[in-house]
């Protein structure tokens, strides 16, 4: 078993599923282990983007439009399902995915240009589907600020997701479109045991500055939604209840929630990670999710990919419903509004200022 790296969620760094070599960390015998092992740096390299905006035909995903202004993710969550992504730029999902990131420096005025476009149709954009918007490079490069900043001055509706307190550095303008039907917020809460938060995301908010964003977006007018996501059976599952009426007396007004999902490379990821980190009962906590999924590691079938099947997935479904009434978390939110989308005056051509 590798040793796990301070502050960092993967346990190992194998080669992505499309390399032809692989690389593995042996001890030969020669490195002093009285020494300790240099810390692992965080890496922000530039991409180029044409465009910034992501179609979406998944049938079980709730959105068509996204923006991921990041690839990789330094929150080191070890059970996220984007890890897998970093195989397609020749990286390893393990300690590559949460140490080597990239970013768009152009998102802003990509997605200027993509709004103005005359066949461009208006429909609801989500904002962090994959990897965290708010990660903590986000606060040098401000680049979730400039993006929402583009989607207030167009009146686009949009939605968020994020487990990090840096959100509510934004409540002004999510507050501002939440108050106009034109945002949602959505906050991640796993767990409310500081422990465990740090060891299964070690560079995320704690979960008292998670209850503490949601109050402050709450307060300033943008609708919030709880995620206990995702629920791990044997792990965190006990927490549930907990966990929804934290977020319900800190202002939420929905949940939901998300079953573990270990696809590709993550099964194997997630299981080291459980053997080192929680060995006494890793067994179980597999187990489990087997039995959430057929009896295998992850089934990736659409009908039943967030939530599992079997027993267990019945019995957590069932528990979440109640609980979700019981706080009141099943309120109405208005859909987002996309009848006050117009490109501002500032951004059309001499033309079409005088075009009535």
């Amino acid at each position: 078993m590798t040793e796990a790296v301070r502050g960092r969620g993967a346990r190992s760094n194998q080669s992505g599923r499309y390399e032809t070599l692989t690389a593995e960390t042996i001890d030969d015998g020669w490195d002093r282990t009285d020494e300790p092992a240099p810390p692992l740096r965080t890496s922000l390299s530039a991409e180029k983007a044409k465009t910034v905006i992501t179609r979406n035909n998944s049938p079980d995903i709730g959105f068509d439009l996204s923006i991921n202004p990041y690839r990789g993710c330094e929150h080191g969550c070890i059970y996220c399902y984007a890890r897998s992504a970093h195989a397609w730029m020749g990286l390893s999902p393990g300690l590559d995915f949460e140490s080597k990131l990239f970013f768009k420096p152009q998102a802003a005025e990509r997605l200027t240009e993509e709004l103005k476009k005359p066949r461009y149709k208006c429909q609801p954009i989500h904002i962090g589907g994959n990897t965290d918007p708010y990660q903590p490079v986000e606060r040098e490069t401000r680049l979730t600020r400039s993006i929402l900043e583009v989607l207030q001055r167009f009146q686009h509706p949009l939605s968020i997701i994020s487990k990090s307190a840096l959100m509510a550095r934004d409540a002004d303008i999510l507050g501002a479109m939440g108050r106009e039907g034109l945002a949602h917020a959505c906050v991640s809460i796993t767990t409310l045991d500081r422990k465990l938060a740090r060891a299964m995301e070690p560079r995320a908010a704690t979960p008292a500055k998670r209850l503490e964003t949601i109050s402050r977006l709450t307060d300033a007018g943008c609708p919030v939604t709880v995620g206990f996501a995702p629920v791990i059976p044997g792990l965190n599952d006990h927490e549930l209840e907990s966990v929804l009426e934290a977020a319900a007396k800190a202002g939420a007004v929905r949940a939901m929630y998300v079953t573990l999902r270990l696809p590709l490379e993550i099964k194997d990821l997630f299981r080291e990670w459980l053997e080192d980190a929680r060995p006494d009962r890793a067994r179980r906590v597999m187990s489990l999710v087997r039995q959430t999924r057929g009896g295998k590691d992850y089934d990736p079938d659409w009908s039943q990919r967030m939530k599992g099947t079997g027993p267990v997935a019945e019995l957590i479904a069932t528990r979440f419903r109640a609980a979700r009434k019981r706080y009141g978390l099943d309120r109405a939110i208005p859909p987002l509004d996309t009848t006050r989308f117009k490109i501002p005056a500032s951004e059309r051509t001499q033309g079409e200022l005088f075009d009535f």
